[in-house]
């Protein structure tokens, strides 16, 4: 386990992150007690289950942009 303080941890938080990607345990220390560690985020099966599931299934009409004709004046008129 590698333990930074909080100002080294802000001047060099690039190369950390990238150390934790690699898998090493990054610990972050305020006046030298532990306070936050660094892990990398993996992406879970339900996330990327979730991306796209719907792709094809949902249509929009042509039109589904436009306002109905007297919609604007009732917020006061067209800019």
């Amino acid at each position: 386990m590698t333990q930074v303080g909080m100002h080294e941890a802000k001047t060099q938080l690039s190369q950390l992150v990238a150390r934790a990607e690699a898998g090493e345990d990054i610990v972050i220390a305020r006046h030298g007690r532990p306070v936050v560690r660094l892990t990398p985020v993996t992406p879970t099966s339900s996330m990327a289950a979730v991306r796209g599931a719907l792709r094809g299934q949902i249509t929009f009409a042509d039109d589904f942009d436009e306002l109905p004709e007297g919609f604007d004046d009732a917020f006061g008129g067209a800019p």
